[in-house]
């Protein structure tokens, strides 16, 4: 049997989540009532009911994301949810707090977020054991590690491919609820990397001022699909509950040809969903929102990844500025440009800038407000108004169900039956006296067009069969009514033979990886607590929000590293890096500081608040970065 692959999209709201299957979604992810880590984005029990019946139509899959740590007057609330969302068939429940495995659930499937420090092969494979049938892994593994996750248990994994990157380690980021009580963790990140900040040396000196040192640019891995199913990703995430329509159709729109593309002919794979789309625009990456894009880490550290300039859209390059006249600008391949556009560049300041494009004639295009431009800037376009107009209409992707149907006599009227391209069958019949035509034309012509006919419904009529003994005359009425009733009891077919995967959670003692768990670990209720217990652990701190110091502590880990954007990482770029900076290093914006702290061997980076007193290990990061290129290779 064939392994499915899936398309996993966001989605905001029912909408949303309907768009996305629309376009194209094997599964989408949306948030419940609570508990979700997108506290903008949650939706009630019903409108996720209406969107299960959908999705399951298409034998699509919906996850609700749950992945907020948990206080101890919510444990309740969160059970009570998780009965009411397996009632309504919710495929499965995306989930960080290991409270929920106390739990007395019913038998709903459990996926690990990305949230629960999804990195290493024991970790993983600890998580299956446990019973979770899916987990979401770190945004910043790379191949090798992925395969090596993927050998260790045979778990489904999860990966993000296309969106947003959080430069932390996911759930391990605290900047938000240090610098204002709003918990990334608990769904309301304060988005204090995406801040400018000022880089001083430790002699005081500020090397950069007012850039967004923290902000990274948006991830796309549209073209490493292949490589990440051979290194056993089977489910492809687009990040983006807060974003747009638009965004979401057209990225899933794009992933969606991409992966057929590599499923087409193929032997071992296939689609994780029923139904074909029809696109009435042209999908691309570049005219959703993003930052400039970037493959992180997954083939390794291989070039920079900042989005210094802005942490705002910057879209789909145009051209270069080649004139400024009175009235406006040429800009290269101008005719791509529409009224109403929305144009990112960098000013004459060095800061990230726009205009809208009010009109364009003869080549020029006039801007709402003349701004002064260097000539040779680029010009970007983030926002296009005639696609985003096309996307956003309901019929710019429109998902159908292959039907075969069969027409044929009985012995006291005729009978339709519908066939479906997973083999659900539907029939109806009506009794007639049959009439042979009076007019020697045949008929069936006639009847297979008012037959192919299925208006709104979700089917297209792959095949029409005949079968009648004479040239029977058949009422155009007759034969509209036996293919609506026919198609609509399909419909009801199908989402009632859905087979929703169930898997009961058991309590089980195998031994976690180790024994002792910092506040990274996000243990923030009793139950939690009682989970690790049981498996072996017998030091547990508490989760950083019910202990935080101000002040002095570390908030944040990171795989992305400031000294790397600065081309003065002494163990990739000691050749060119030239003079060393004087560390430490600090981030400050207002009055809020931040120092750096840089672990080469694992090549990660700590951000530490003002206060905190560092141990800089630069005799052993000097040891490490002196060792042979073959070694520090591997730890890339």
């Amino acid at each position: 049997m064939k392994k499915k692959v899936e398309i996993l999209s966001p989605a905001k709201n029912l909408m949303q989540g309907m768009a996305a299957i629309n376009a194209g979604a094997d599964a989408v992810y949306i948030g419940a009532p609570q508990f979700g880590a997108r506290s903008n984005a949650t939706n009630s029990v019903e409108d996720i009911a209406e969107l299960v019946q959908y999705a399951h139509l298409f034998k699509a899959q919906v996850f609700v994301v749950m992945n907020t740590i948990l206080y101890e007057h919510e444990l309740d609330d969160c059970k009570k949810l998780i009965h009411e969302l397996y009632a309504i068939k919710v495929d499965a429940l995306i989930v960080q707090d290991m409270a929920i495995m106390e739990m007395d659930l019913p038998p709903i499937v459990i996926h690990a977020s990305t949230q629960a420090n999804n990195r290493d092969p024991k970790h993983v494979k600890f998580l299956a054991d446990a019973g979770m049938k899916r987990v979401v892994l770190a945004r910043e593994l790379n191949l090798d590690q992925i395969k090596e996750i993927s050998e260790a248990s045979d778990v489904e994994l999860e990966f993000f491919v296309s969106g947003a990157l959080c430069v932390s380690f996911s759930g391990n980021c605290y900047m938000s609820i240090a610098n204002g009580e709003r918990s990334a963790n608990r769904g309301s990140c304060a988005q204090n990397c995406r801040l400018p900040y000022n880089l001083v040396d430790g002699t005081g000196k500020t090397l950069i001022a007012n850039s967004h040192l923290l902000s990274i640019k948006d991830l796309d891995l549209s073209d490493q699909l292949p490589n990440l199913i051979e290194a056993g990703v089977t489910s492809f995430k687009i990040e983006g509950r807060l974003k747009d329509i638009v965004y979401v159709k057209n990225n899933t729109s794009y992933l969606r040809k991409k992966l057929d593309a590599f499923l087409e002919n193929n032997d071992t794979y296939q689609k994780a969903s029923s139904g074909r789309t029809q696109y009435n625009f042209e999908a691309e990456m570049d005219r959703s929102f993003n930052r400039g894009y970037t493959d992180y880490f997954v083939n390794k550290r291989t070039e920079k990844i900042g989005s210094w300039e802005s942490p705002k859209s910057q879209g789909q390059l145009i051209g270069k500025l080649i004139e400024v006249k009175a009235n406006g600008y040429v800009i290269e391949n101008s005719d791509k440009l529409n009224n109403g556009d929305g144009l990112y560049f960098v000013n004459e300041n060095g800061e990230p800038d726009g205009a809208q494009v009010n009109v364009i004639v003869n080549n020029i295009v006039v801007p709402n407000f003349i701004k002064p431009i260097k000539l040779g800037t680029l010009i970007y376009r983030n926002s296009d108004a005639s696609f985003n107009k096309l996307v956003e209409r309901e019929d710019s992707a429109i998902r159908k169900i292959g039907v075969h149907l069969k027409f044929t006599e009985t012995s006291n009227g005729f009978q339709l039956q519908a066939i479906d391209e997973d083999g659900h069958k539907s029939i109806s019949s009506f009794t007639s006296e049959k009439e042979v035509a009076k007019n020697a034309e045949s008929t069936i012509p006639n009847i297979k067009k008012n037959l192919a006919k299925t208006g709104n419904t979700p089917f297209v009529i792959d095949d029409i069969t005949i079968e009648f003994s004479n040239n029977w005359f058949l009422p155009i009425s007759k034969i509209n009514e036996i293919r609506r009733v026919v198609l609509e009891q399909l419909i009801d077919i199908r989402v009632n033979e859905y087979h929703r995967k169930e898997f009961q959670i058991t309590k089980t003692n195998h031994p976690y990886p180790v024994t002792k768990l910092d506040f990274t670990y996000n243990v923030s209720n009793h139950l939690a607590k009682a989970f690790y217990k049981r498996h072996g652990v017998t030091d547990i701190e508490k989760a950083f929000e019910l202990q935080w110091e101000p002040g002095k502590s570390r908030v944040m880990v990171t795989k992305y590293c400031v000294k790397y954007e600065l081309g003065k990482c002494a163990r990739f770029q000691r050749k060119t890096m030239g003079e060393k900076v004087v560390e430490p290093l600090t981030l400050t914006h207002g009055e809020n500081a931040y120092k750096l702290k840089f672990n080469c061997k694992p090549c990660e980076m700590e951000i530490w608040e003002k206060d905190a007193e560092l141990e800089l290990d630069e005799e052993e990061n000097e040891a490490f970065q002196k060792k042979p290129n073959e070694v520090v290779d591997r730890f890339k």
